[in-house]
């Protein structure tokens, strides 16, 4: 049989063909009544039906969001580990759509490679299938495309976009928050997907090995795809918190230490079912005088911050309204020992990594105050540790000024706002 001459320049259909094979039954799996079949439209586009969420709205918006996962997949393909990749591109996407109070519909996903391997491509959407059942979200459809001379053989980049909606009276942000308010943090899994090209260079330019495995004190989060190549007796979460297991990883089951890099590779924590949870619980409280308008309602949750790319300051100034003023101490949780590690391995000053890495604090929640202990026991029963880490107030303190190693950060992401003090000593 003569070859195609497609095929011949390197893009093979019938891998692309049996890798939509092997990943069908995880897409469907997040895919309820709302999703049409693609026998409607003989799969060029997803359809999802919204008379399924419209309903009952005041007024709905869509809302969507776009991102990928960054040089964190030169790691997974280092590593041979695939199935895991999927939850930080979902955390990515989603979880920006969860800060608005905006509850995911559907998502699709995008790999770009330089030769589609059918077992690679398709454990990679597993990944992403299992991580959009987590969140709620349907997986309506994807693209793989194949880039040889582009990328590498074994290369490969991922991107995804999701829509999702919200009645626009219930819609969280700047406008709602309070002086007075406060300031919760839930704890991450690790570095999530922000960083890595630091990482990267670190481990470059001092010679590390991802193979390396690390100090005992390093552990992995609880509920770690990896915590059982480790033992579960080094299986702790140095956040005080966890993340949902993502189910068996094409990497070596033999290997008995946490290496740099498994702990690197961990998926990011997904937050959006604890966030909509505390925003429908806070919805559902009576109102309270004088903090909003019939038109916002009187829900005790007012905002909420992914702490991705910028770090916590940048992030959290996001949706600070402008007047308001918050203050974050350094010193309300532990940073887990792995962010240390790196800044001591790489000579990194302080102020470099709370601008690149989340340093243990994946996303941040203003509430009223009468409404911390449900987000803290709300966090605790999803497996997620939480604690108080500041506070918005109408001017910065005085003291906050003064006091060595304060940074205040205002105006980040294009967004004109408030600002954000840092104040105080982290404990590593």
């Amino acid at each position: 049989m003569t070859e195609n001459a497609y095929a011949r320049s390197g893009v093979n259909v019938d891998a692309g063909d049996r890798a939509v094979e092997l990943m069908k039954a995880d897409v469907q799996a997040t895919q309820g009544p709302e999703v049409l079949s693609a026998k409607k439209t003989g799969g060029f586009a997803g359809l999802y039906d919204f008379k399924y969420l419209a309903e009952g709205m005041r007024h709905p918006l869509l809302a969507t969001s776009t991102d990928g996962v960054g040089t964190k997949v030169d790691l997974a393909r280092r590593l041979g580990i695939f199935d895991t990749i999927g939850y930080d591109l979902v955390g990515m996407v989603v979880d920006d759509l969860t800060t608005s109070g905006i509850k995911p519909l559907f998502m699709t996903d995008y790999i770009a490679c330089g030769h589609v391997e059918p077992e690679r491509i398709a454990a990679i959407v597993r990944g992403v299938a299992k991580a959009c059942a987590e969140v709620g979200c349907a997986l309506v459809g994807g693209e793989t495309a194949e880039h040889p001379g582009l990328l590498g053989e074994d290369e490969f980049d991922m991107a995804g976009a999701a829509t999702g909606v919200v009645d626009a009276p219930r819609l969280l942000g700047p406008a709602r928050v309070c002086a007075g308010d406060m300031i919760v943090g839930f704890a991450s899994s690790g570095l999530h997907s922000n960083g890595y090209s630091l990482v990267r260079k670190i481990v470059s330019d001092q010679g590390l090995d991802w193979d390396m495995p690390l100090p005992d004190f390093i552990k992995p989060p609880a509920g770690s795809p990896f915590a059982d190549r480790v033992g579960s007796t080094k299986a702790n979460d140095s956040a005080s918190g966890s993340t949902s297991a993502t189910g068996s990883t094409s990497a070596n089951p033999a290997a008995s230490a946490y290496t740099l890099g498994l702990a690197c590779l961990e998926p990011t924590r997904l937050y959006s079912r604890l966030c909509l949870d505390l925003e429908n619980q806070g919805g559902e409280a009576a109102w309270y005088a004088g903090d909003f308008s019939e038109e916002l309602d009187g829900n005790r949750v007012h905002a909420f911050a992914h702490v991705t790319g910028g770090g916590l300051a940048a992030n959290l100034a996001r949706v600070i309204p402008a007047g308001l003023h918050a203050v974050v101490d350094r010193s309300a949780w532990p940073v887990p020992a792995l962010f240390k590690f790196l800044m001591d391995r790489g000579n990194i000053d302080q102020t470099s990594a709370e601008d690149t890495w989340n340093l243990g604090i994946g996303m941040v929640a203003i509430v009223h105050p009468d409404f911390v202990r449900v987000a803290e026991e709300a966090a605790a029963n999803a497996g997620i540790g939480a604690t108080v880490i500041g506070r918005v107030g109408d001017s910065a303190p005085a003291s906050a000024e003064a006091a060595p190693e304060t940074r205040t950060i205002s105006g980040t992401k294009g967004v004109e706002g408030g600002t954000v003090t840092l104040r105080g000593t982290y404990r590593f």
